[in-house]
């Protein structure tokens, strides 16, 4: 009774299979193929108060073949006054990277991104502990960092 509708930003008490259907997706968000490999380096976050975040990495091809490659940034509010979703997908980068090459991708995260509707309905920004995570889908969080913004 009440399975549906699911909400994103709770979790279910027990385990949430839906009659002999699993309730985990065939792919995750943002899930694709590649015929390269890639590698993702070098996490550098910088915030400064009353500003902008700033995210940026490294993202090196591996593989023997020239590929893109969608770069995905998440966040998820450690402590907010509402629950808020595991992962929120915030940017994402499509990078065309040459075999054996590297290539630098940032990201600016506003007041905004990071902002939440609070209780009474209100976009507010929250002051404290965010994590910032890359990856190359939401299932795939290659790289990630706990920062403090004020």
């Amino acid at each position: 009774v009440g399975q549906l509708p699911v909400y994103y930003n709770k979790r279910a008490p027990r385990p949430h299979d839906y009659i002999e259907m699993p309730a985990k997706p065939l792919y995750p968000f943002g899930y694709g193929l590649s015929y390269t490999t890639f590698e993702y380096r070098n996490l550098n976050i910088t915030t400064t108060k009353g500003s902008d975040v700033k995210v940026s990495l490294d993202v090196a091809n591996t593989g023997d073949r020239d590929g893109e490659e969608v770069v995905q940034l998440y966040i998820h509010d450690e402590l907010a006054s509402v629950v808020q979703p595991l992962k929120q997908l915030k940017a994402f980068r499509r990078v065309m990277i040459p075999r054996g090459e590297t290539r630098h991708v940032e990201f600016t995260l506003s007041r905004e991104d990071l902002s939440i509707v609070n209780a009474k309905m209100q976009t507010v920004f929250e002051p404290g502990d965010f994590r910032i995570m890359i990856g190359a889908s939401s299932d795939d969080i290659r790289l990630q960092k706990v920062v403090s913004v004020e």
